[in-house]
């Protein structure tokens, strides 16, 4: 096998007939696309240490009990083959083993060691924010992509990964200025839609949010189903803010659910998307009794904090009790069994009594919830998610001070967000009440 070059200009030691393959994995990775699978097509034929090495992080992409298992097998057939393999190959095997014996740190590490000889290995830089984005740690996300920034003007994919690490640090200014470069460049560039989603709605621009998203909609096809149901479900988000419930509901069932509901990401947008709606006050019908069959076989998965976190709130809404406290008690198993010091500090300090402020919360005990959850609410970072979708948390927080008549609390939280974003409904609706629950004029809202 000779050596040759991806579309990126990488080095790749596998045979003439696989590169199309690796060229659909590696730009259909960033692009957020549906052709990453054909590379599972090859894998009986070729058992080039890139070719069984991508196989095996698709199937880790599950994130489910499993995925390590079925990954396995393709790592052990590209470490069989490491004689033959490029260095860059090497380096992306020793990644993605780590990942799957559950060491994500230390593969987020490799992933930036290669980076740095290899910095147009888009595939690497996107899984590598994957791990950092799911550690939270934006920074490294934000420093990884600007040390590639030189040599990646041209790709618009690059553009987009660069938004959303400048606006998982808070420079939103810049994550703008990324977004829109990314789509100057090509439009259908949906991580670049979702990084300038992210700028928008924390910005309050909600009309301009609402318009841009639906005006983005049209090319979010030939997507994987995180992509596309992400998509729809920041969709869902201003329309939530506009206070559009209806229309935010129907866009669960026709867009956030049912793509794949087997899928962890699916199932996780499905419930934040239902416990927002029902924080708004709207009666979202037998909808979680319809997801509880596919978070019932979640007890055991443990596959990161931030999925486990929404997965027992969703069992609990949906009245499966007994699970909730289940996979409570499986989840400390798993938080005791941690010796990465770093995942074990998110598993037993943040993710653990967090948990038990979510189950509090659901079962009605709002001021058990509100005492779990105030002290964590800063430190949630660290189990993972956006800002967006940790948001959830902050909500179901704000909840419980409001069923437990801790206005004075709410106010102080609530009246700073309000003000950064006047256009949205929703906070207004919610300041109303505060001032009313404080003996204050309601109008002071306006």
């Amino acid at each position: 096998m000779g050596t040759q070059q991806d579309l990126y200009g990488n080095p790749v030691s596998s045979d003439a007939a696989a590169l199309p393959y690796l060229n659909d994995f590696a730009e259909g990775f960033v692009a957020c696309e549906m052709r990453v699978l054909r590379i599972l097509d090859i894998a009986a034929q070729d058992p080039s240490p890139l070719v069984q090495t991508w196989c095996a992080a698709l199937h880790l992409f599950a994130e489910d009990a499993q995925a390590a298992w079925q990954a396995r097998p393709f790592l052990q057939r590209a470490r069989a083959q490491l004689a033959q393999a490029h260095e860059r190959e090497a380096q992306w095997l020793a990644a993605v083993e780590a990942w799957a014996d559950g060491d994500t740190p230390l593969a987020a590490q490799r992933l930036e060691a290669l980076l740095q000889h290899y910095p147009r290995d888009l595939a690497a830089l996107k899984l590598a924010h994957y791990h950092a984005f799911n550690l939270g740690d934006s920074p490294a996300m934000l420093r990884m992509a600007l040390a590639a920034q030189a040599h990646c003007a041209d790709i618009p994919y690059f553009h987009g990964m660069l938004a959303f690490a400048y606006e998982q640090c808070h420079l939103l200014g810049q994550a703008e200025r990324a977004a829109r470069q990314a789509l100057q460049l090509r439009f259908k560039e949906p991580w670049a839609h979702h990084a300038l989603a992210h700028v928008l709605l924390t910005q309050g621009r909600v009309d301009e949010g609402l318009a841009f998203m639906q005006s983005a909609s049209s090319s979010w096809t030939g997507l994987n189903s995180f992509m596309q149901t992400h998509n729809w479900w920041h969709l869902a988000l201003f329309l939530m803010e506009d206070a559009r419930h209806d229309e935010a509901l129907q866009l669960h069932d026709s867009q956030v659910w049912g793509v794949v509901p087997a899928y962890s990401q699916d199932q996780i947008g499905s419930i934040s998307l239902l416990a927002r709606l029902e924080l708004e006050g709207v009666d979202v019908g037998p909808r979680w009794q319809q997801l509880s069959p596919y978070l019932l076989q979640r007890q055991h998965d443990h596959v990161l904090p931030f999925l486990d976190l929404q997965y027992l709130y969703g069992l609990a809404r949906a009245g499966q009790w007994e699970a909730a406290q289940q996979l409570l008690v499986s989840m400390q198993g798993h938080a005791d069994a941690q010796v990465q010091p770093r995942l074990r500090t998110a598993w037993q300090d943040v993710c653990l009594p967090a948990a038990r402020g979510l189950l509090a919360h659901a079962q009605g005990q709002y001021g058990q919830a509100a005492h779990q959850l105030g002290p964590l609410i800063a430190r949630l970072v660290e189990v993972g998610g956006s800002h967006a979708q940790r948001d959830l948390f902050n909500q179901l927080y704000w909840s419980a001070l409001r069923h437990s008549g801790q206005w004075t609390a709410l106010q102080n939280l609530v009246q700073p967000w309000h003000n950064q974003q006047p256009q949205s409904k929703r906070l207004a609706a919610h300041m109303r009440r505060i001032y009313q629950g404080l003996g204050l004029p309601p109008s002071l809202a306006a």
